[in-house]
């Protein structure tokens, strides 16, 4: 008798201290500019907005053509571009060095929050 309370209370326990801790939610992408899918102007700066403070030195993205008028579908080609924070922490900017000619374009992002586990992902927009 005394083992079972001792195992419920060890269980009692633990449970008590995974519920009372704080949720270590990952960083999820909430919104970007341009959006996923939009047609339009090169734009200046691509925005990825989440839902969580992001970690600099663990974040990054990619900017990849991989589509042009009157070539179709091709091997993806990196865009030089700068990725970087912004006054907002959930915020990441990248700054193509040049404009983009009309095309389609991949972002490829990994974010890291304080809970440290990366999530990636990747949204595609169109230049007219």
């Amino acid at each position: 008798m005394t083992l079972i309370r001792t195992t419920f209370s060890a269980v009692a326990l633990i449970a008590g201290l995974i519920a009372g801790s704080p949720a270590q939610a990952h960083p999820k992408l909430v919104s970007t500019t341009p959006q996923a899918q939009a047609q339009g102007p090169s734009p200046q700066q691509i925005e990825l907005h989440f839902s969580e403070s992001l970690m600099p030195q663990f974040t990054g993205a990619k900017l990849l053509m991989t589509a042009m008028p009157g070539m179709g579908t091709h091997a993806p080609m990196a865009i030089e571009s700068r990725v970087t924070g912004s006054d907002d922490p959930k915020t990441m900017l990248i700054t193509p060095v040049q404009p983009l000619a009309a095309g389609t374009y991949r972002v490829e992002w990994r974010a890291v929050s304080s809970d440290t586990h990366p999530v990636t992902g990747n949204f595609i927009f169109q230049v007219k």
